[in-house]
Order: structure tokens, then sequence, then C-alpha cells
């Protein structure tokens, strides 16, 4: 990607000595966590919250689900996503919160991309084949959706706790 993010640290969420983080630092975060939670929204507006695994690549963050799988079905109606991904712990390590939009990958190039990055990720038992702009595993089959960020949240937790926002502008 290369729009470049507005980076801000927020100072009421921060202490004293905390400095915002480079974005080049969220991303190498976000490139190696293997588990993510995404939230999405039920058409009568109830939230609904699941982890999956997901890849970084050129920019966004990369997950698949089945085409009947809740988050699909909910996505077919609001497209607006939270991944969030890190540690359970209150005073170290770091999370992130990335805002965005999912948008539905069907060319069966950049498919094969992200299958080779799945394997190479996570291994073998995460083998996909492309075909028809789908993944597809055994006798199933799942859509691919990419979340560019819109705006990410970064905790710093431990000392110094910290809070970083990173936002990219859409033309639109």
């Amino acid at each position: 990607m290369t729009n470049q993010p507005h980076t801000r640290l927020d100072a009421r969420y921060s202490d004293e000595t905390a400095t915002a983080r480079p974005w080049p630092e969220a991303v190498a975060l976000l490139s190696a966590a293997e588990l993510f939670w995404i939230s999405t929204v039920r058409p009568d507006g109830r939230p609904h919250v699941t982890p999956l695994p997901a890849v970084w690549s050129e920019g966004a963050l990369h997950f698949c689900t089945g085409p009947e799988e809740r988050k699909a079905r909910n996505l077919a109606e609001n497209p607006h996503v939270v991944l969030t991904t890190g540690t359970n712990t209150w005073d170290k390590g770091y999370d992130l919160v990335v805002q965005g939009e999912a948008v539905r990958v069907t060319d069966d190039g950049r498919l094969r991309e992200l299958a080779a990055a799945w394997e190479a990720k996570y291994g073998s038992f995460w083998h996909f084949d492309v075909r028809n702009g789908c993944f597809h595993q055994g006798a199933g089959h799942a859509f691919v959706f990419s979340v560019a960020p819109r705006t990410v949240f970064g905790f710093g937790k431990g000392e110094p706790f910290s809070q970083t926002r990173w936002r990219f502008s859409r033309e639109e």
C-alpha cells in the first residue's frame, strides 16, 4: 500500500514517556499474528464475533469464510468490519484493532497468490485450490475478503502504556 497513514499518539491513554509506534512496526505485528477476532453486524443489528486466521498482503488483511457462515451473511448486508489481534494480558504485549470494509476478492490470479500466502504462513493444513473466484478445500469452498484499513488502533500494554492511531485517507 503506497498510502501512508496519519499517525497520532493519544496522550489521554498513554504514559508521559510513550511515543507513537511507527506504522511498519504495526504491519510487522499484523503479518506475524496467527489469530484474529472478526466483528461483523447481523442484519438485526446484533454483533457477531468469531476467531479466524488472516494474512496481511499488499496493504490489507485477508480472511476467508464459507458463503453460508454467519460472517459471510452479515457481510452481504454490511461490509464494515473490525479485526483485532494481540495478547490476552493487560500489562504486556501489543494489541491492534483494524477497522475497514470487507471487499470480496474474486480474481483467480490474486486468489492463487493469497492461497500461497496462507499455506506459507499456516502450513499445509491451510492448502487451498482456487477456481471460480473461491478457495476450495475438499468438498467445501470459501469466499475470500480483503480489508484495507481505514483506521487502526494500537494499544501498548505495560511500561509505557500507549495508544497509537493510524488513519488512512480514502478517496471516494
